[in-house]
């Protein structure tokens, strides 16, 4: 045996894994865990702010109903819509054809309700819709529903 194999056999075993593999890693300083903490809870905060802002605005929900084909020029379409009572809602209503291309679309306005009608406290009201189409319409849909800011 060499001297350098001796030495390398003498030498503990934590050092030539050390000189391996890299010393033992250093935990986190004081300042690095207040760091992440203060971090953890501001991005907790704009969370909770998120949430409670994004439901604090009035959603908006549709059903259609049904459509009806008056003539190859108009289509009528029913739908209910479910609102806060006090907001106002625009709705884009489409007709369509048989190769489901759009024939007649329109954009109503729905301003608010009165809250003692309906057994829900005004919030969801029927509609009815009569679209000028450009061909023979098969069906007619409710494409979205929105809620209009007010002070627009």
């Amino acid at each position: 045996m060499t001297s350098e194999d001796q030495l390398a056999n003498e030498l503990p075993a934590s050092n030539s894994l050390a000189n391996r593999y890299g010393g033992q890693k250093r935990g986190l300083t004081r300042t690095s865990k207040r760091n992440i903490v203060i971090v953890a809870l501001v991005l907790g905060i704009v969370f909770a702010a998120w949430v409670a802002t994004s439901s604090a605005q009035a959603p908006v929900t549709f059903k259609d109903i049904g459509y009806s084909t008056v003539d190859g020029t108009r289509a009528e379409v029913d739908y209910q819509v479910t609102k806060y009572p006090g907001a106002t809602a625009k709705c884009a209503v489409k007709a369509m054809d048989s190769k489901f291309a759009v024939v007649g679309w329109k954009v109503i306005e729905i301003g608010p309700n009165d809250p003692k009608d309906g057994a829900d406290g005004g919030s969801t009201t029927a509609q009815r819709t009569v679209l000028r189409t450009e061909s023979p319409a098969v069906s007619g849909v409710v494409d979205n529903c929105w809620i209009v800011d007010s002070g627009k």
